[in-house]
């Protein structure tokens, strides 16, 4: 039995933000290894269009989510700035020391899915490092730093490599697990 569960995610993805709350509510996070991913750099490798950028997918993707969020009783709002660059926030993830990452990403999700925050803006991005009690000129440096970026772009081509095409995607056992509606499926993999 493998230790964790590889969850791939991104804070622009809604459906991982969704995925994320569903873990948070089954009491299962300690289960989860979070591994940010440029679910724009993932597309493009895989010659994927993005809903986002589809009339009819976006339409359906916006019903969707609400309906997952009702009837799970998580609270969301989609977010007016969707889809936005979450480059930043994403380095930042990996720069930042190991014990604020829980912090980091709850803030950052519920920012963007929660509370319909820009959170590609500078002033919003002070807001979230400030409530994490994050020096903003170390992480600002950090998130430049070519370590930094390096590992975003190998995680995002290594779960390309590793057949992941979208967020959140979730790989226990060597078998992979795509979309929030898989949770179960992977949780069940674990405990087998």
């Amino acid at each position: 039995m493998t230790k964790f569960i590889d969850f791939y995610f991104d804070f622009i993805s809604p459906y991982s933000y969704l995925a994320h709350k569903r873990i948070i509510h089954l009491n299962k996070r300690d289960k989860f290894n979070y591994k940010p991913i440029l679910l724009g750099g993932l597309h493009n490798l895989g010659g994927i269009t993005a809903p986002a950028f589809n009339k009819r997918k976006m339409k359906n993707m916006k019903n969707d989510c609400s309906l997952i969020a009702q009837k799970n009783n998580i609270q969301f709002k989609w977010n007016e700035k969707f889809p936005l660059n979450s480059l930043n926030l994403m380095r930042g993830y990996l720069f930042i020391d190991e014990q604020i990452k829980k912090k980091f990403f709850d803030i950052c999700f519920d920012s963007y899915w929660k509370d319909n925050v820009d959170i590609s803006q500078d002033d919003n991005v002070k807001k979230i490092l400030s409530n994490c009690n994050i020096d903003e000129k170390k992480y600002l440096a950090g998130i430049k730093e070519i370590k930094v970026k390096e590992e975003l772009k190998n995680l995002t081509n290594l779960a390309f490599e590793n057949d992941v095409f979208g967020a959140p995607t979730f790989v226990v056992n060597e078998k992979l697990f795509w979309g929030q509606d898989r949770l179960e499926y992977a949780l069940d993999e674990y405990n087998s």
